[in-house]
């Protein structure tokens, strides 16, 4: 105990360098925990944004077809929707079957990517789908009603209201044509969706290409991204033996947008070193001199009969000390920006294009975090073992000061 006071006294003793010291590690802790928690919130919303308007956090398609994307590789969906819905943490389950399709209109004609849905159960999940109009949205899975990419419309010099001709392989070979008309238009905000994207009703797509009752994917949305594992593996249960349907995460299915979190993540977690390196140089500094500073204080103590080792624990919990309330200082700092961030958040609105567009998923240019406490907590503790490993070499010099070097010290 004597010793913990006297370290506390020594760490006090040049009160403007140890509050320079403690400011500078307690801000580079917040500044940390502040950005780790606003890129944890924004790719929180950029899954959840492109999950929704994707695959899913979970997808269930037939074997090769992520891969080739070959429009024959559909499969019967039976009650795989149903009993999916079944299990608990699934909020939606959306059938999709996409067709690669002509366009034509009086005016122009274009390739497009026919997509053919539940319009209900989409309606209730995907983000594009819930900002159109009462009267914009597909009235059944087999009517002729379509929404289209508001850059197709435009290239296709129609407007909402008007028919267009879709023409498509049919299953048997031959090409089969079907008249559809614009019910509603859909801005992504990203141009090659939104030059290209038609959906139409399940059964009218299916009645387009003769394979009734098939689908490419089963896109799963869960209320809980926590539950992608367990949810994994009770829809991977329902599958037949032999069957060659399998399920992938929301990682296999979009992995542009997984790629790119990733490598953005890579590079702050550089970005993270070098704060806590200069940490690091910043705890040396001021223990060096410290223990430079008591070289003299130091041989007197060896004189009096001190061990070594005394002066090495009591520079060693000068180092926790400072540590510690570094870590607490800067995590309640921490604490207070990312409740900023996630009550206000950054908007970009003004920096940036009308559009964000990352990793293949446009997101809300206001940036807002999200609570992470098990990784502020890790940064504290990281802090404090850096401050002790900073505080190792100081110590070493100190233990090996002998009486006669240390007092002849000025």
């Amino acid at each position: 105990m004597d010793l913990v006071r006297l370290s506390w006294k020594n760490i006090w003793r040049n009160r403007r360098r140890t509050i320079i010291t403690l400011t500078a590690i307690a801000f580079s802790i917040m500044l940390v925990q502040a950005l780790h928690n606003l890129s944890f919130g924004v790719y929180a919303g950029m899954v959840d944004s492109g999950v929704r308007a994707g695959s899913g956090h979970i997808a269930v398609y037939r074997n090769n077809y992520l891969e080739s994307r070959d429009e024959t590789l559909y499969f019967k969906d039976g009650s795989l929707v149903d009993d999916i819905s079944q299990i608990n943490g699934v909020e939606q389950v959306l059938p999709r079957l996409y067709i690669p399709a002509l366009a034509q209109s009086s005016r122009e004609s274009r390739g497009v990517m026919l997509i053919g849905v539940d319009p209900d159960r989409e309606r209730q999940v995907n983000p594009f789908l819930k900002t159109l109009p009462a009267d914009g949205m597909i009235r059944s899975t087999d009517s002729r009603d379509a929404v289209v990419g508001t850059r197709l419309l435009h290239e296709l010099q129609i407007r909402p209201g008007q028919k267009f001709v879709v023409t498509a392989q049919n299953e048997d070979g031959t090409l089969h044509s079907e008249l559809l008309r614009v019910r509603g238009v859909v801005n992504s905000g990203m141009k090659d969706i939104d030059s290209s994207l038609i959906l139409v009703g399940l059964g009218r797509a299916t009645q387009l290409t003769g394979n009734s009752g098939s689908v490419h994917e089963l896109a799963v949305i869960l209320a809980d991204a926590g539950l992608e594992a367990t949810v994994h593996r009770q829809i991977a249960a329902q599958f037949a033996q032999g069957q060659d349907i399998l399920a992938v995460s929301w990682e296999e299915a979009m992995p542009n947008l997984a790629n790119a979190i990733k490598l953005d993540y890579a590079s702050q977690k550089f970005i993270f070193m070098i704060i806590l390196l200069i940490v690091a140089i910043g705890v040396i500094n001021t223990l060096l001199m410290s223990v430079m500073e008591r070289m003299r204080e130091f041989g007197v103590i060896l004189a009096m009969g001190s061990r070594p080792m005394t002066l090495r624990c009591m520079i060693m919990l000068e180092a926790v000390i400072l540590g510690l309330l570094a870590a607490a200082i800067g995590t309640v700092l921490g604490s207070l920006a990312t409740w900023y961030l996630v009550a206000v958040g950054i908007d970009l609105a003004d920096l940036v294009p009308e559009t964000l567009e990352f990793g293949g998923v446009v997101f809300d240019p206001v940036m807002r975090a999200s609570w992470d406490p098990a990784w502020m907590l890790r940064i504290a503790v990281y802090v404090v073992c850096l401050t002790l490993l900073a505080a190792a070499y100081p110590a070493i010099k100190a233990g090996r000061t002998t009486p006669v070097e240390g007092m002849r010290h000025h």
